[in-house]
């Protein structure tokens, strides 16, 4: 997104404009509608981009944009990282908002501090890498209204300060009711977040915290619930609890039976419960989480949604303490789920995930995520179950083949299906998948298809979204261009594409997207050695033509060795309009390029060059690197 510029090439799109009287161009029609329904009946239902390129067809429209900003309440500011100018610019022209979403990687808290004030009800800022932690206990000074505050910081700091800071926020901000604070970028237990105490908001409902220590989190959790103003002799734990939370998401050092049974007696009434660990080596028997942990969710009646995982760090591990009668318990006990996320469950088979299905009849959306058992015997009477999946996402299971997914022929309501690191899922696989008439997000990492499954899903009724073939080896030129067949219901629809380390896409595939692929806005070609020169010029031009075609905004170019430095000249003006971030590491570009990067820093600022290894939008490793 780019702020109003009237120097900007996009302004120039499709509006017919004719001379005004005052000299500059007004839009045609536009021009002798009431300000009053301008701006409310049609400005303010568009996003900000749109508002943006308006102001620059006629001097009536940017009167007119100018009164939506100023009327704006929401300002989502996180899928790009604007600079310090630009980001004032924005702000200056949104006095009105309430709720604010910035991604901070090339801004500081100073750029944002003379904007906030007690008008700022939702706060969410992503990506802080220059974060002081005086910030925190300013933010609660400044913003004593905040109902919703989301901090992802890339440092702690030293831990006295950020106690003393974060107790500050927390006793300004008495009407919190959702708090997320993620820290990345730690490493080891000693620096990862711990106990704060202090003073929590009885407003809280939703509380996110990421990393934690399990001790920590078990006094938190008590003290939240308010059972830790009592002696151990004399607790009540037959009363109902007055804690007010509804959500909880715990990262913690070990998910145990102590953690989880401590949650499910202080907080009853939870609705959501997250919780994720990485341990460093094997928990011992006493500090896992076993059957009885899992039976203890049972007493929370009103759950709706369960997410449990362990991911691998260092070691493989699992939850080797939990089997088939755990999950039963725990599905017999909690009936009303819509949302079940399971990682990390070795010693389950398909008749403990199974009963997920056939128990929770509202049940929405099905994870399971390295397991080793899950089998096609899971799904084998999925059309006799009560519930009626939208997203299922079936993540590095060996055993899943292409006969679960005939079985999904059914699921008219399904939406998302995610298959990634299943390497059985074949070509049969798409006759069913194509027939999706509500999918549109379709993950197939690492799957065994080849150009034929690619005709077929092009020619089939799903109208995908988001598509990614990462890895698929077989898959070549001849592929990518049956996907995006003429007439076709994805050729339309498809907005994200991720072909990265598919060693056969080259030039050819590009070119068919550039043309054929109207809607894709974002392309991932990571590591694909046979993308040259020619495939930037193609995405360059992509959406510059008045021909319907969409501007690519988002382009992963990592790896990409066949490019020469002399393309990147493409990235300047007026080649690819509206590109907001681009990866281009590990490519000539970073390593030459760094007198055409400055121009290109200086000609568009809201643009981001990653010249790390960071996925799409530096989401995952922005913490160790800057951009600028």
């Amino acid at each position: 997104m780019e702020t109003w510029n009237s120097s900007d090439p996009r302004g120039t799109r499709s509006k017919k404009t004719t001379t005004s009287s005052d000299g500059g161009s007004s839009s045609s029609g536009l021009e002798a509608l009431p300000v009053s329904l301008l701006v409310h009946d049609i400005l303010l239902k568009l996003d900000l981009e749109s508002l943006s390129s308006s102001a620059c067809v006629s001097r009536t429209l940017r009167s007119s944009v100018a009164h939506a900003l100023s009327a704006l309440s929401s300002l989502q500011l996180g899928g790009f990282s604007p600079d310090v100018r630009t980001l004032d610019r924005v702000l200056s022209a949104c006095r009105g908002i309430t709720s604010l979403a910035v991604n901070c990687l090339r801004v500081n808290y100073c750029a944002l501090e003379g904007f906030l004030g007690p008008h700022i009800r939702e706060l969410n800022l992503f990506c802080c890498t220059a974060m002081s932690l005086s910030a925190l206990g300013s933010i609660g000074r400044k913003c004593p209204n905040l109902r919703v505050l989301m901090l992802e910081w890339a440092e702690c700091g030293p831990f006295d300060e950020f106690i003393g800071n974060f107790h500050q926020m927390l006793s300004c901000c008495v009407h919190l009711e959702s708090l997320c604070l993620k820290i990345k970028g730690v490493e080891g237990p000693e620096c990862v977040f711990s106990s704060v105490g202090g003073i929590w908001p009885r407003s809280i409902k939703v509380l996110k915290l990421q990393p934690a220590l399990e001790d920590d989190m078990i006094s938190l959790v008590k003290e939240i619930a308010g059972n830790d103003n009592w002696p151990e002799v004399i607790k009540f734990p037959s009363l109902p609890s007055t804690c007010s939370l509804q959500s909880l998401s715990l990262h913690v050092s070990t998910i145990s039976d102590k953690l989880v049974t401590t949650i499910a007696e202080s907080m009853p009434c939870l609705m959501e419960l997250e919780l994720e660990d990485r341990p460093w080596k094997d928990p011992l028997p006493h500090g896992d989480l076993t059957n009885a942990g899992i039976q203890s969710l049972g007493s929370c009646e009103q759950l709706k949604s369960l997410s449990l995982s362990r991911n691998r760090q260092n070691c493989q591990t699992s939850f080797k303490r939990v089997n088939d009668m755990g999950i039963f318990l725990l599905s017999e006990g909690c009936k009303g789920l819509e949302s079940v996320h399971l990682s990390g469950f070795s010693k389950v088979s398909d008749a403990g995930f199974t009963s997920f299905l056939h128990s929770c009849k509202n049940l929405k959306k099905f994870e399971v995520r390295n397991s080793q058992s899950l089998s096609d015997l899971a799904f084998h009477d999925l059309t006799e179950a009560p519930c009626s999946l939208t997203e299922l996402r079936i993540l590095s299971c060996n055993l899943i083949t292409s006969e679960t997914v005939k079985k999904l022929a059914f699921s008219g309501n399904l939406e998302v299906l995610d298959l990634s690191g299943c390497r059985s899922i074949a070509d049969s696989s798409f006759y069913s998948i194509s027939s999706l008439k509500m999918l549109n997000t379709l993950d197939l990492v690492g799957a065994d298809i080849t150009d034929s499954g690619m005709s077929i899903l092009g020619y089939g009724s799903a109208p995908i979204q988001r598509l990614s073939l990462r890895g698929c080896r077989r898959v070549t030129d001849k592929g990518i261009s049956q996907l995006l067949p003429s007439g076709g219901i994805i050729s339309k629809t498809l907005s994200s594409l991720d072909l990265g380390y598919m060693p056969y896409v080259s030039d050819k595939a590009i070119r068919a997207i550039a043309l054929a692929g109207v809607a894709i806005t974002e392309l991932c070609v990571r590591s694909c050695f046979l993308v040259t020169d020619v495939s930037m010029e193609a995405l360059a031009r992509k959406g510059s033509l008045e021909d319907g075609s969409r501007p690519i905004r988002r382009l992963d170019l990592f790896g990409c060795i066949g490019l020469s430095v002399e393309s990147l000249q493409m990235l300047k003006k007026p080649l690819f309009r509206g590109l907001r971030w681009v990866g281009v590491g590990r490519t000539c570009f970073a390593d030459k390029g760094g007198s055409v990067l400055s121009e290109i820093y200086e000609e568009r600022p809201w643009l981001t060059v990653c010249t790390g290894g960071c996925e799409m939008g530096c989401r995952d490793g922005w913490e160790y690197h800057g951009t600028s």
